[in-house]
């Protein structure tokens, strides 16, 4: 059974694992064994959910919202987490895709998440991308505005530098309570540009994206790719898992920051053996060793 951990202190709680609905609309499922698949992760522990206003054509928050429609009293016992911030490049009026972060932007995309998700309330609202146009006062005073009228509960940024944070979390009272951020073996950015010293310094957990690197460590047969499988493999004999997803999973988990794990699938079994990969721990060398075959050299 997933655990329920928290974000920040004092704040709200989340399960140690949120399931991603980030390629649903390609799951070709229909209403009724989406509910089925919710319920069997939620019957796991795994209760928070992770959406994007952009995510999906149709969009993912309402398909998502027609299988919820069909058992409401789900919504009471998950935690939905949603993002604005994105606005997609329309090709038929040459619109240039770009990021707004305006106040006008932001209540039009959580009211159209709202009505997508057949809820009339967040727990987490992020700001998908930092914008370079961001006005922080201005983010800031809609937040509150959102919180006040108790459409959102919560609120954090995903992708955003430690700096970037920095700024916005300065303008408000109540703490961010993450950053979303891909970390996983192939991309160690977030080991590299001070954004998980900072979680460890705030004490807010950060949400891990994109821990497969979308499939592609294990696809596409690059130098790097090869020596991660291979040690991979090492490990997954060594702590006696039964998979490379749940070596990578015990290997981001590891870190001090506390990140918790989004799972991309959209199958029962793989959830499963996302849950079972919580047993699982490395050592010092084995979590090092994983470090080393992304980098291709040693410590110094």
């Amino acid at each position: 059974m997933v655990n329920k951990v928290e974000l920040v202190s004092d704040g709200i709680k989340v399960s140690e694992l949120i399931q991603g609905y980030y390629r649903m609309s390609d799951w070709e499922v229909d209403r009724q064994s989406l509910l089925s698949f919710i319920k069997a992760h939620m019957d796991m522990g795994i209760t928070s959910i992770d959406h994007a206003h952009i995510y999906g054509d149709p969009a993912c928050e309402e398909i998502f919202g027609n299988a919820l429609k069909l058992q409401p009293g789900l919504r009471k016992n998950m935690q939905l987490i949603t993002k604005f911030g994105i606005v997609p490049g329309k090709f038929t009026d040459s619109m240039t895709g770009h990021y707004n972060s305006s106040s006008s932007s932001i209540i039009a995309s959580v009211e159209s998440s709202l009505k997508r998700l057949q809820t009339d309330y967040i727990d987490i609202l992020l700001m998908h991308r930092p914008d370079l146009l961001m006005d922080a006062d201005e983010v800031a005073d809609t937040f509150k505005t959102l919180h006040k009228q108790g459409k959102v509960r919560h609120f954090g940024a995903s992708n955003f530098s430690a700096a970037q944070f920095e700024l916005l979390q300065s303008r408000l009272n109540q703490p961010l309570v993450t950053n979303q951020v891909e970390i996983n073996p192939v991309n160690l950015n977030a080991l590299e540009n001070s954004t998980l010293e900072q979680a460890q310094r705030l004490r807010a957990r950060p949400m891990a994206w994109s821990l497969m690197d979308g499939g592609r460590m294990f696809k596409e047969n690059t130098d790097k790719n090869y020596r991660l499988r291979t040690v991979l493999t090492e490990v997954m004999e060594e702590i006696n898992a039964t998979s490379m997803d749940q070596v990578v999973y015990t290997w981001v988990r590891k870190l001090p920051a506390k990140p918790v794990a989004i799972i991309g699938s959209g199958k029962i079994d793989r959830v499963q053996s996302a849950v079972d990969s919580l047993a699982f721990n490395m050592t010092h060398e084995q979590w090092y060793r994983i470090w080393v075959a992304s980098k291709g050299h040693g410590v110094a």
